[in-house]
């Protein structure tokens, strides 16, 4: 695996080696998500020199918890393992695009970087409907690199909905 550098113009490339490896191990929460009936998203938070320092996938069903989504999940685990809440120096990568309250947890959190794979159409808060990560109105932006590995991520929601759909008719 090469170094990381964010500041490599190469590093905003959706098809950059070190996106892809990070986002196939989110893919690989989403897919446990999806063995609990949870949504199949999944999220990893990578420190640069520590390597990965959160890793969960949805349990919202589970907790009984409307804010344990993922990325919030993953990003307490990176304040815990860092002692601090601030992940400056860190890369959280989703498999979804993160919604308001998660695109909130990244700029609290000060993140500098946030990588996803499929838009969310309906939620969507760093592209689609929200740019919540890069407002200037705030006090922290991130980086945004979206399209890693998206079909892959799009198809395991769109598995999930359909069999929930299938099951629901019979």
């Amino acid at each position: 695996m090469e170094p990381l550098n964010p500041f490599d113009l190469a590093f905003t490339d959706p098809a950059h080696p070190f996106h892809v490896h990070h986002m196939e191990q989110a893919l690989d929460e989403a897919a446990a998500a999806a063995t609990e009936d949870e949504v199949p998203v999944g999220a990893v938070v990578v420190h640069p020199e520590l390597g990965v320092i959160g890793s969960a996938h949805n349990m919202r069903e589970q907790l009984k918890d409307p804010t344990a989504h993922a990325e919030m999940i993953a990003l307490t685990q990176a304040a815990t393992a860092l002692k601090s809440w601030r992940l400056e120096k860190c890369i959280l990568y989703v498999t979804l695009e993160p919604c308001p309250m998660c695109a909130g947890g990244i700029v609290q959190a000060r993140l500098p970087m946030v990588v996803y794979g499929c838009t969310d159409p309906k939620a969507g808060a760093c592209h689609t409907l929200f740019q919540i990560t890069s407002d200037p109105r705030l006090n922290h932006r991130a980086e945004v690199v979206g399209g890693v590995l998206a079909d892959r991520c799009a198809a395991v929601l769109t598995d999930f909905f359909r069999r929930k759909r299938e099951l629901g008719k019979k």
